[in-house]
């Protein structure tokens, strides 16, 4: 098996949400963590082998360009005592042969662990370096956060979170 270290530098998180007045948009690198996998000769993951992986995304990292949304967000998510969001993989599944695969985890955040489950991209880009996209919806409500309110602005609770992962083997 494999470990694969997560290039926080050429990964990226968009989370997206809506509100009352506009859209709100992040863009946030900085993702860390590690995928260990056993790769097939076909470019494909190995599934008899269980894969394993652990990502964290720290929460000052988090912005959407708006001062005072950034600042409601960080003291609703309560940023100095749950300072990441954290995802481990416990199941994965391929689904037909394009690089698809359904993914099954814990994902944390403020201090709640819910269990998730979407599917994933998984590409090798060469020998030593896996690609890895996806995307998915949460309900905020369900890691125990009130959407925030800021004057007229009001944020509805399900945002949408898009993941681009750049890993490297480790030597």
């Amino acid at each position: 098996m494999a470990r694969f270290s997560v290039v926080s530098d050429r990964s990226c998180v968009w989370i997206e949400a809506t509100s009352s007045i506009h859209p709100i948009h992040t863009r946030t690198e900085g993702l860390e963590g590690y995928l260990d996998i056993e790769a097939r000769g076909d470019g494909r993951i190995d599934l008899g082998v269980t894969p394993r992986a652990r990502l964290s995304l720290p929460v000052d990292r988090l912005r959407s360009g708006n001062v005072l949304e950034d600042r409601e967000l960080k003291r609703r998510i309560n940023a100095r005592r749950y300072t990441t969001i954290d995802g481990e993989l416990s199941e994965m599944k391929a689904v037909g042969d394009d690089g698809l695969y359904r993914v099954r985890g814990e994902v944390t955040f403020r201090g709640v662990t819910q269990q998730h489950e979407d599917d994933m991209h998984f590409s090798f880009v060469d020998d030593d370096t896996i690609a890895m996209t996806g995307e998915s919806t949460f309900d905020i409500r369900d890691y125990g956060m009130e959407p925030p309110r800021i004057l007229m602005l009001r944020v509805e609770p399900e945002v949408k979170v898009r993941v681009e992962i750049v890993a490297a083997r480790n030597s």
